[in-house]
């Protein structure tokens, strides 16, 4: 006879406005312990001479900015090309534990940390940039090329011969089914890669972003809305200029292009040098590993970054992390109805698209320098960017999920603000859920770089220890952080399980950079 007595552990299972509530509640719990005090010395000054520039682009300095836009393009598809022929290669094997493994490690590292270390082997150069684009989106490619071949139809690999080997069936049965997919995706990836090449930019290659940063620092806000109305006409008019055919063109220009690049001369032994002495811990470098005393030495040496730098460097990212992912989502419920016509008009719908296409557009790294001009050195200005930044991508993917919603309403149907929040919401609110749980662990990665701006998350401490060439203790650093970032990424897989959000195909949701 079944029991009549209720099971505890289901009536205390919160739901999805259990879950939503709970990450609300631990934000406002980490405000009183958050730096968001406003640091800059007359912010509203500050912002209003942006905004007199923004309103008087200055273009006098059209080719210089030219030719970075033409390498910024260079770096992202040679980038694109290399990630995608390596992820290409891995996808078969993307479900056996060490290749999983290392793609997860490489694409938890972001693009810009990526670069700081090649430097130390390959200079300020071209193969810089290429390889810190490159090695993160082998990891993404591998997982997603890889997804798309799980999900294409098994029956034609069913029914081809048994005696045929792997690679015919891979590439008679398998691959032709995906192989639309993995052109449009590949196509999408070059516009995260521009962005990504844009912000390799601040640590000195001469992208978009190294002229952002100049015209930064010497207040010529005119140029600086040159710089950013480039670099959005570079990515709104991607879908003209980007032709599958064309495909090969670009490559090869892209490769002689970027070889004319300058690149000052590295020391012999460079990555000889890096592999055997500088990623090695100080205390074993040269000692004698049967000696209790050097063991001893790295434990207090590891004892000392984990307490005086990893510590307090990660409850820097995650509370901005935290702060950042609610700050997403109220910015994605306000901005999803901004961009559907039956609420706020063609007009208002196609203002609301300008809108999130700057927030989704910007990098985010982009975005939080540009808001620390203004706000000053504190947590407050990376949380405004990444909370915009993501809000927008999260908006702009829910609009595309609603809009079928939106079109096959009863001609009787409420409008306005009233669809919105009794006819829309509702059915829409798993898939924000799952999209919000899908850049938490991307807010993570994007949380710790803009330590690099000088905010105080773990980020801060990778930089100050590369530019003290201690590469042993930015790459401890690192490896704590790809370790967080690895069990956010667990925990939102559970979450999205316990609340039946799992069907939202991945890869349409967490690789939206």
């Amino acid at each position: 006879m079944p029991s009549t007595v209720p099971d505890s552990r289901a009536l205390w299972r919160p739901g999805r406005l259990g879950i939503s509530l709970g990450f609300l509640l631990l934000a406002i719990a980490l405000l009183p312990v958050a730096d968001l005090g406003i640091a800059g010395h007359d912010p509203w000054g500050a912002l209003s001479r942006m905004g007199a520039g923004l309103l008087s682009p200055d273009f006098g300095a059209i080719t210089a900015l030219a030719y970075t836009a033409a390498l910024t393009v260079a770096f992202a598809i040679c980038g694109v090309a290399a990630g995608a022929t390596a992820g290409f290669l891995l996808a078969p094997f993307y479900h056996r534990a060490p290749v999983r493994l290392i793609c997860v490690a490489i694409r938890a590292i972001h693009e810009l940390f990526w670069a700081l270390l090649l430097m130390q082997v390959t200079g300020l150069s071209a193969t810089t940039g290429i390889l810190a684009i490159a090695i993160p989106y082998t990891g993404i490619f591998a997982k997603v090329f890889a997804e798309y071949l799980d999900e294409a139809d098994p029956r034609p690999a069913r029914a081809i011969s048994p005696c045929s080997d792997a690679i015919s069936r891979f590439f008679y049965a398998r691959l032709p089914l995906a192989a639309r997919e993995f052109g449009t995706y590949t196509r999408y990836r070059l516009e995260c890669a521009l962005r990504s090449s844009a912000v390799l930019g601040f640590v000195g290659l001469p992208t978009l972003g190294f002229q952002l940063d100049t015209f930064f620092k010497q207040g010529i806000y005119g140029a600086v809305a040159a710089v950013l109305i480039i670099y959005y006409l570079l990515i709104g008019t991607m879908r003209i200029w980007m032709r599958r055919k064309l495909v090969p063109v670009y490559l090869v220009a892209a490769v002689g292009f970027l070889a004319t690049l300058h690149t000052p001369p590295m020391g012999q032994g460079a990555l000889i040098r890096f592999l055997t002495q500088d990623i090695v811990p100080a205390p074993l470098r040269n000692a004698d590993l049967a000696q209790p005393a050097t063991w001893q030495s790295l434990g207090d040496w590891l004892q000392m970054l984990s307490v005086d730098q990893a510590l307090p460097g990660l409850a820097a990212t995650l509370i901005v992390a935290q702060l950042s992912l609610v700050l997403a989502g109220i910015v994605a419920l306000i901005g999803l109805p901004l961009i559907l016509r039956p609420i706020t008009g063609r007009f208002g719908a196609l203002l609301g698209h300008l809108m999130l296409v700057i927030g989704r557009s910007t990098p985010e790294y982009m975005l939080a320098y540009i808001m620390l001009q203004v706000f000053g050195p504190s947590m407050l200005p990376a949380v405004v960017a990444l909370g915009l930044h993501n809000g927008a991508i999260i908006a702009h993917l829910m609009g595309q999920q609603s809009q079928h919603l939106a079109t096959g309403l009863r001609p009787d149907a409420p409008r306005g603000i009233s669809l919105y929040l009794w006819e829309l919401l509702p059915r829409t609110y798993g898939n924000f859920l799952a999209l919000c749980f899908y850049r938490w662990e991307i807010i993570i990665r994007e949380s710790a770089i803009v330590g690099l701006l000088g905010i105080s998350t773990i980020g801060f401490y990778i930089g100050t220890a590369i530019q003290e060439l201690r590469i042993d203790r930015a790459v401890f650093l690192l490896l704590v952080t790809v370790l967080v970032t690895l069990a956010i990424d667990v925990i939102s897989q559970r979450l999205r399980a316990r609340l039946g959000l799992d069907r939202l195909s991945s890869h349409a949701a967490t690789n939206r950079c």
